[in-house]
């Protein structure tokens, strides 16, 4: 059974929140602050963390920019969830490291399905057994060790970013979609937020630096990784 770690300081949202989860066969510890995740994270590590931005004392976004920094959370799934529906809010929580945001008010419905889809694509990473390396100069990817380098460097990315890049990889040459990429990377597509992909895919752009530039937009359409 998977665990998630709730950060949430309103009690209605709160327990609507746990037993959502709970009732999809979820694990959850609820948390109201900071402190109270900190001490968790020291017993145990989650498979996941939703993390709402607004709570007292330390907000959301200071948090994500602390588990990012530490190498047992660095690469826990976070989905982000605001009150704030601003272009920059979410865009400022992507660069940050978040895997994906939920705006507030939203159904629970949706809330299990995109905390579903991203278990469902960080667990299926685990145990391949094998090795597989992409490569297209000068970027390369190791399925195994969830490892890229641009240039022989090491490249951190997120979980999202990361299955961006890899389905781009395994396309190189070929125009997809954004839809296509939403459905791939985010398990479902849901309408009106392939926004979603645009923004994880200008993070993935900076992180790559000049590699980023491989990445083509096709006006209307999507993206092709080269020629």
């Amino acid at each position: 059974m998977s665990l998630i770690y709730l950060v949430e300081d309103d009690a209605d949202i709160r327990e609507l929140e746990t037993y959502a989860l709970q009732s999809s066969d979820l694990e959850v510890q609820a948390f109201t602050e900071s402190q109270e995740l900190y001490a968790a994270l020291g017993k145990r590590i989650p498979d996941l963390v939703l993390l709402d931005i607004m709570l007292p004392g330390e907000d959301g976004m200071s948090i994500l920019q602390h588990l990012r920094a530490e190498s047992e959370t660095k690469t826990v799934p976070i989905i982000m969830v605001t009150a704030k529906t601003t272009e920059s809010d979410k865009i400022s929580g992507l660069d940050t490291g978040a895997d994906d945001y939920i705006t507030k008010p939203f159904s629970v419905n949706e809330l299990v399905s995109r905390v579903k889809a991203l278990l469902r694509r960080t667990q299926s990473n685990f145990g391949e057994g094998i090795a597989t390396i992409y490569r297209y100069d000068p970027i390369e990817m190791n399925i195994e060790t969830h490892k890229v380098t641009v240039n022989g460097k090491n490249v951190e990315l997120t979980f999202k970013e990361f299955e961006l890049l890899k389905f781009l990889l395994q396309n190189k040459g070929t125009v997809v979609t954004r839809s296509r990429l939403m459905d791939t990377v985010w398990g479902f597509a849901f309408a009106g937020e392939t926004r979603t992909v645009d923004m994880h895919i200008k993070t993935l752009r900076q992180k790559l630096g000049e590699a980023g530039k491989l990445i083509i937009t096709i006006r209307n359409v999507g993206y092709r990784l080269g020629e």
